[in-house]
């Protein structure tokens, strides 16, 4: 299984001062940026036009999550932005297996992401056309919610096929994720980390970010997947 990563939501954070924002987490493996369009969820954030600008000021790689309608159209003009993962929602696309391999051919990690009600069966077949693999530990759309105990038999059904069937496969869960909910969806197998509040909420963003990464790889060190 690949490395802990953390990647901070910056739905959790000032929207009016983004470049400063970014630069209080630099400890961070990548920033996680949540594009909603008011259709396929029920809130309105960041388009394109940001998240090329966000990509020229970073200085971490972007992780992009499109929770939005009219994914196939859109998504490849991310990759083309210089995104270094784009996700999109398996409920969403209308031609999966072709978007990842056109975000791919366009140089982006390909990522894939399914709701709490959506079966990981779904998409098993799937698992070599993907990077990614977002398990959705809310439900998509508004961050500081619970997080949801009943995905980590999710995450383990998903963990245990891309091990059955040799897959590299980063395993994402997004939402509700904290110091004191990393380290189950870290033993269940989850390896990439989203965090929003965590972060942003707390005095020192960057201490935070390794406080998580230190609690995932303590899970992950107790697993019996190791």
């Amino acid at each position: 299984m690949p490395d802990c990563c953390i990647n901070p939501s910056i739905l959790s954070a000032d929207f009016a001062n983004l470049e400063s924002e970014l630069r209080r987490i630099q400890s961070a493996d990548a920033v996680h940026v949540d594009v909603m369009d008011n259709h396929f969820v029920p809130n309105l954030t960041i388009g394109l036009p940001v998240v090329k600008r966000l990509q020229e000021v970073s200085g971490r790689p972007l992780d992009a999550h499109l929770m939005i309608a009219e994914v196939d159209q859109w998504a490849p003009s991310f990759a083309d932005a210089g995104v270094d993962s784009v996700t999109f929602h398996l409920e969403a696309s209308s031609a999966p297996v072709k978007l990842a391999r056109e975000l791919r051919a366009r140089g982006s990690k390909a990522g894939m992401a399914l709701r709490p009600a959506t079966p990981v069966e779904t998409c098993l077949d799937l698992l070599s056309e993907i990077d990614l693999l977002l398990i959705m530990t809310v439900e998509p759309g508004f961050g500081g919610q619970e997080f949801l105990d009943i995905m980590l038999p999710k995450i383990r059904r998903a963990r245990a096929a891309a091990e059955d069937t040799g897959t590299e496969l980063a395993i994402q869960v997004d939402g509700g994720i904290s110091a004191d909910t990393i380290g189950r969806a870290a033993e269940a197998g989850a390896n990439v980390f989203v965090a929003g509040s965590a972060v942003y909420g707390a005095d020192n963003p960057d201490q935070a970010i390794s406080g998580l990464r230190a609690a995932a790889e303590r899970a992950r060190g107790g697993s019996s997947m190791e």
